[in-house]
């Protein structure tokens, strides 16, 4: 499918409330950063390489630029280090380490450094690979052990589960960094900076061609 169709027809996936002003200027600093020159704050930067590396995998280049090249992995790492809480940001910590060893274990290698995309690929599609109702159990089970999974109790939340839950997130942060980036929100989406009349219902077709507004 286009990635433009595709991205355009999609909502937040994610349970994040957020103010306004405080999402803008994460997005803003994010534009600022030279990905050859990132450092990140939240990840070690071992971490922030197998970032880079599955936020490509998720949304590859195609007739619109790869993740991380509208710096999509320093949304995330902002996002983390800056919003979410304390208790997610151990449970976001320990599930990419286990999805890092989970990787490895496969491949067959040693260092993380050393995984490429052919070998996080695979593992990534197969936490994803969950019926719809394996989801929604998946996901009340997360959230009824989020104390339990954060402390890395892993008795408490079964492997497949924590897979899943890792996988998804990043996959709606993915596409959540995407969508809010300075390059599709003026190219992919409907941008109109300087907003003309205003239309309280209409057709978005007729609108902005079915595109959502970036602003």
């Amino acid at each position: 499918m286009d990635r433009r169709i595709a991205l355009k027809n999609m909502g937040l996936a994610l349970g994040y409330t957020i103010a306004t002003p405080t999402l803008l200027s994460l997005v803003q600093s994010c534009n600022e950063v030279k990905t050859v020159d990132w450092t990140p704050e939240f990840f070690t930067k071992e971490e922030g390489n197998i970032l880079i590396k599955l936020v490509d995998i998720i949304l590859p280049k195609t007739d619109t630029p790869s993740a991380s090249e509208v710096n999509v992995h320093v949304f995330i790492d902002k996002f983390t280090n800056e919003i979410e809480e304390e208790v997610m940001q151990d449970i976001t910590k320990l599930s990419l380490n286990h999805f890092i060893e989970k990787s490895l274990k496969a491949s067959g290698k040693e260092k993380a450094e050393d995984l490429t995309s052919e070998d996080l690929e695979p593992v990534l599609a197969a936490a994803l690979s969950v019926t719809e109702e394996e989801e929604i159990e998946n996901m009340e089970l997360m959230i009824k052990n989020t104390s339990a999974a954060s402390k890395g109790e892993n008795d408490a939340v079964a492997e497949d589960v924590i897979k899943y839950s890792f996988a998804k997130n990043l996959r709606d942060k993915t596409i959540w960094g995407y969508k809010t980036s300075e390059y599709v929100g003026e190219n992919v989406l409907a941008y109109l900076p300087v907003p003309g009349e205003y239309i309280g219902c209409g057709d978005l077709n007729e609108l902005t061609g079915g595109k959502d507004w970036s602003l």
